[in-house]
């Protein structure tokens, strides 16, 4: 199609992109939300390191009561119980914390979304020739370069530092057993730090370059936006006839309307405005037609088939024309100038406005 083969120059209007998050295309970066779990878990671990240490002694102790003691099929039963709820109690509060960030992560990226259509059923997705054709693929390629390309830097990183801890290892040998400790737990805080720093920097790239691909894939070309438009509001030809026919159909009607004026007031050839007033339902004189040139010749002219007095009034006829919509009663401050031609045209036919006189 002539849509498909235009460049894609146009930025992606907000429908194209909501239409995208319905069908689950989200910019999301796998580095950036790991780089969050990976931070989550390390603090929690780090956070419950005395917590793990007291359930393990408690555990250990645990074991130690049984020794000397037969085995029973009851007692092995109470030992895995045991085992696995401590077990859970240390575990558990991590991966909840976890996965809870991870959600975050990903919320945080591109909002909240629900749809279930990336897991629709799908043959093409079991399709073995699509799915080499995928696996060999340049895409797949590049990423595997930029996996192998983060592992290198994280793991370079971190292992140009544990050399650099290494050389301190003879100074360690003099010093207490705590000593030594409290300078490996520095040494590993220090590590994980520089690595999760990587990870960070990795991460926010990784980020900026998704989303930078996400939205140069959703480009459109110009005809592109113009149809979806059209889509939107309606193709403008469609709406044009729609409103040449209203406003037929609106003049065809204030026509109609013309015989039951009692004046027509004129410009004489440029403007005409037919009046009604009847005291019966009329607050005040009603504008039933009006119109410029070619409308106000035809208002003239059934004015004349149906015997409504015209009236030459050139300043009163543009006033009116200009301050007045059809079927609005006339503004006070024309009231005197059309009570004095209504006035006029009721005493040259007393028979036919015998009860408006």
């Amino acid at each position: 199609m002539a849509g498909e083969d235009e460049e894609k120059t146009e930025e992606a209007t907000s429908k194209k992109i909501e239409d995208a998050k319905k069908d689950g295309n989200v910019p999301k970066s796998q580095d950036i939300s790991g780089f969050a779990t990976l931070l989550v878990a390390i603090t929690m671990l780090i956070v419950m390191l005395g917590f793990m240490k007291d359930q393990l002694v408690s555990l250990y102790m645990y074991y130690q009561s049984f020794i000397g003691k037969e085995l029973t099929v009851s007692a092995i039963h109470m030992i895995a119980i045991n085992t696995l709820g401590r077990a859970l109690l240390m575990i558990l509060p991590i991966c909840v914390c976890v996965g809870i960030v991870g959600i975050i992560a990903y919320v945080m990226q591109f909002g909240l979304i629900f749809t279930t259509k990336p897991i629709t059923p799908d043959l093409n997705k079991i399709n073995p020739i699509k799915g080499l054709k995928n696996l060999f693929s340049l895409k797949k390629l590049i990423d595997g370069i930029k996996i192998v390309a983060k592992v290198s830097a994280v793991f370079g990183v971190g292992f140009y530092f544990f050399l650099q801890f290494i050389k301190e290892l003879p100074h360690t040998l003099f010093l207490s057993m705590f000593d030594q400790l409290a300078w490996l737990k520095e040494k590993m805080i220090i590590l994980v730090g520089v690595m999760l720093l990587i990870l960070f920097i990795i991460g926010l790239i990784d980020l900026l370059i998704v989303r930078f691909q996400y939205f140069k894939d959703l480009r459109m070309s110009k005809q592109e936006v113009k149809d979806e438009y059209k889509q939107m509001e309606g193709d403008p030809q469609v709406k044009g006839r729609i409103r040449r026919l209203q406003m037929q159909t609106a003049r065809k009607r204030m026509m109609q309307n013309v015989p039951q004026a009692d004046v027509v007031i004129t410009n004489p050839t440029h403007y005409a405005v037919a009046i009604r007033y009847d005291k019966s339902r009329d607050a005040a004189p009603v504008i039933l037609a009006k119109g410029v040139d070619v409308i106000a010749m035809q208002i003239r002219k059934i004015a004349l088939e149906n015997s409504v007095q015209i009236i030459e009034n050139p300043p009163l006829a543009r006033e009116l024309y200009k301050l007045c919509e059809i079927n609005d009663m006339i503004p006070e401050t024309l009231f005197r100038a059309v009570a004095e031609v209504l006035s006029f045209v009721y005493m040259s036919d007393k028979k036919k406005f015998a009860g408006r006189i």
